[in-house]
């Protein structure tokens, strides 16, 4: 796959508000991109724009017609939009069987069709306009699931599949699909939680830095830290004793199930999205 140069291209992502989002679109705007970004928090999001002299307008991924009209007033103030990161994305954890069954659904809603929206939407357009590259910022419980995130990590296998069929599908007519795979971000989604040695949460700058990779190099996947990568592709080789006592090494055991009062304030803001 061919790396593209990114000067002068029209770059969106959503959830771009806070977070891994607001890290790839600095990056994006440094790598010379025109950068515009689409969050559900609108108020945050324009005032992100302002801070950075890029483009924002609210975005529910969820909702499709809120998608095509996001696209609509990009494409109309910047132009042809040549490059889609799908970032949005809530992470609710602790013990599946308590889950709450709107959120659930709310955590597929955004995770996975948010996901298949975006990339549609800005698939469409690419085609007819010649085009164009789409990544999907997935997660490392796409590859290695745990204890404490059963909803998380199906929603994120779902968008690793989705992301290497929608490639294959559409490589002909020019447009190709990334993943980006991360692993612990100091970002407010694991908050409450006390990750091990082994799974030091990484800056999101770090995650951003991939994308832009992946982008210039054309790559099909990456997982951040790159030294993660081997481990997490073979992790579906593993026996079951094997892996869970690889999980039990690494602090995977328990660290979603194990979540402190921090986690209350991000718990109430996906709950009420």
């Amino acid at each position: 796959m061919r790396g593209i140069e990114l000067a002068g291209r029209v770059a969106v992502v959503t959830g771009g508000a806070r977070g891994i989002g607001l890290a790839t679109a600095r990056a994006l705007q440094a790598a010379g991109a025109r950068v515009a970004i689409g969050d559900v928090d609108a108020d945050r999001a324009a005032a992100t724009a302002v801070d950075l002299g890029i483009v924002a307008a609210h975005l529910d991924v969820a909702d499709p017609a809120s998608v095509d009209a996001f696209l609509e007033e990009v494409q109309a103030r910047l132009g042809p939009v040549t490059v889609w990161v799908n970032n949005a994305g809530i992470m609710p954890i602790g013990p599946v069987l308590d889950q709450d069954a709107a959120l659930i659904r709310r955590a597929v809603d955004v995770n996975v069709v948010g996901v298949m929206n975006g990339a549609l939407a800005a698939a469409r357009r690419m085609v007819a306009g010649g085009g164009g590259r789409i990544v999907n910022v997935a997660s490392i419980a796409g590859r290695m699931p745990a204890p404490g995130m059963a909803v998380y990590s199906g929603s994120k296998f779902a968008v690793v599949g989705f992301g290497e069929a929608l490639d294959a599908e559409l490589a002909d007519r020019g447009v190709r699909v990334s993943t980006v795979l991360p692993s612990f971000t100091s970002t407010e989604l694991i908050a409450g939680t006390t990750p091990g040695p082994f799974t030091r949460p990484i800056p999101p700058e770090q995650v951003a830095a991939t994308v832009v990779t992946v982008l210039r190099r054309g790559r099909r996947q990456a997982v951040v830290p790159g030294r993660l990568s081997a481990g997490s592709a073979l992790w579906q080789l593993f026996p079951r004793p094997v892996a869970r006592a690889l999980r039990r090494g690494v602090g995977l055991d328990r660290v979603f199930l194990d979540v402190g009062a921090d986690r209350q304030a991000y718990d109430r803001r996906i709950a009420g999205s």
